[in-house]
């Protein structure tokens, strides 16, 4: 046990997941948590395609936050496998976060994901107003209000802003981690010092690339979007990371816009995701970039087997 889990003599530990529609900030209030970027965000929904593990130490405990898929109506087999990896985090963490935007009245979608909460008794619930930083003050008390009315068993119900890096900003994260350690537990940390994620290099590598790759695409694009990092090799000089990774698509006409005009578009790509890559390795990096077609992969169980869904 460590000095900071002797702080209220009782060390605690757990996991926790946030749950909501898409787009409603939980890797954005992830990475806030976590004080580090361990998950992509994106305007486009769906973003998040895996169960992204976050640590945070805190006095008193430790919290693993697992960042999922938002919850929605699948189309493809992507889709169902995403909501069944969602279903199977929730049955395993011991407290949901149910986030809802403050800009946004509470809708059909939100009441749907609020009341499939009975499905998981073990876990406690927390709900969680975010966005405040977008909204006026009436918004906020307005939607605390609609929030709280959506179940009797809330352990709280707390406003914030993951993206807020002012003195309430942080205080209201803390008041979050705080309240949710609360409810963990007892039991020693799960993660040592230093660690705020499991995930593999190159999965992470993956990941910066496909949020560079979001940037700016069509609507229907962003679905059709897996990375695949093919090798990470270090130059023997040890200042220099040769990275080979696969864009795919499904459709020749999607290849042709990642690509865009002459490469343009691939090489704006690569720029961007360089600069991500070089923070997580340590060093500078090249970067070579294929885009190649896997038709259909969303719906296809072999080629998702090869993606790694």
């Amino acid at each position: 046990m460590t000095e900071q889990d002797r702080a209220d003599g009782v060390p605690r530990s757990g996991f926790v997941t946030f749950v909501g529609r898409p787009n409603v900030g939980k890797s954005t209030l992830t990475n806030a948590l976590v004080g580090e970027k361990i998950a992509i965000t994106s305007e486009k929904p769906q973003t998040t395609r895996r169960a992204i593990r976050g640590v945070l130490n805190r006095p008193g405990g430790q919290l693993v936050i697992v960042d999922t898929p938002g919850i929605h109506k699948p189309r493809t087999l992507l889709g169902e496998r995403l909501n069944d990896l969602v279903e199977q985090v929730l049955g395993d963490v011991d407290v949901i976060g149910f986030c809802v935007p403050a800009t946004e009245r509470i809708g059909p979608g939100d009441r749907r994901i609020a009341a499939s909460l009975d499905g998981y008794p073990r876990a406690k619930k927390v709900a969680i107003v975010t966005k405040t930083d977008a909204a006026e003050r009436d918004e906020v008390v307005e939607r605390l209000v609609e929030v709280d009315a959506l179940r009797e068993d809330w352990a709280a119900v707390i406003p914030l802003s993951a993206v807020d890096e002012g003195q309430m900003g942080r205080e209201q994260l803390h008041v979050l981690a705080d309240e949710i350690l609360g409810l963990m537990p007892e039991g020693p940390r799960l993660y040592e010092d230093g660690v705020v994620t499991d995930e593999s290099l190159s999965d992470r590598i993956a990941e910066v690339i496909r949020e560079a790759a979001l940037e700016g695409v069509r609507d229907e694009l962003p679905h059709s979007i897996a990375v695949v990092v093919d090798d990470i090799e270090p130059r023997e000089d040890g200042d220099l990371t040769d990275v080979y990774a696969s864009i795919v698509v499904e459709r020749d006409s999607q290849k042709a816009i990642i690509i865009g005009r002459k490469g343009s578009r691939l090489r704006d790509v690569g720029s961007e995701a360089r600069h991500g890559i070089e923070e997580l390795v340590g060093t500078r990096v090249f970067l070579k970039l294929h885009v190649r077609v896997a038709k259909d992969w969303q719906r296809d169980p072999k080629q998702l087997g090869r993606l790694g869904f």
